[in-house]
């Protein structure tokens, strides 16, 4: 199973489809489960970061997936369990990285950044850890530093914080 994953995530496939972007009418069926399982492991590692994924996070990586996928709850769970799977084989957070930059945009790519940043301030604090996580994820992205601290002041101001 973990091979089936790994060629998933693979960026080998879809080649022809570097310029293509997220939209479930014009991505193949694995490759929108590509997507998927990176952006839901990137997800999962800030959430882990601090090493206390609570309720609250757990709340809204669950809506966020949802809404951003539409997917509904039992298709929600699944995709946190095999992302879960992923993470545990994975080496870095560039293999997820590399699998959204392939797919999203800048303007998409920041929405990303701007989703993460509700799913740190879930419980009202900014651990150093996770901080770190996305300022990574957000270089990884090739979005500049500006860019991140933006995302950060939008979803503090969002969230009356």
């Amino acid at each position: 199973m973990l091979q089936f994953f790994r060629e998933l995530l693979s960026t080998n496939t879809n080649q022809a489809n570097n310029n293509q972007h997220y939209s479930s009418d014009s991505v193949s069926e694995n490759t929108e489960r590509k997507i998927q399982l990176a952006t839901c492991a990137l997800f999962l590692e800030v959430a882990h970061a601090d090493d206390n994924f609570d309720p609250s996070e757990q709340n809204i990586l669950i809506s966020i997936m949802a809404k951003m996928f539409a997917l509904n709850d039992a298709e929600v769970d699944e995709l946190i369990k095999q992302s879960n799977e992923i993470i545990r084989e994975s080496v870095s957070l560039y293999e997820f990285t590399d699998v959204i930059n392939e797919h999203f945009d800048k303007d998409e790519r920041y929405e990303i950044i701007k989703n993460l940043w509700r799913l740190i301030l879930a419980d009202e604090k900014i651990h150093k850890y996770e901080e770190h996580f996305i300022r990574t994820i957000s270089n990884n992205f090739h979005l500049e530093h500006k860019d991140m601290i933006a995302a950060k002041l939008e979803i503090k101001e969002e969230l009356g914080l």
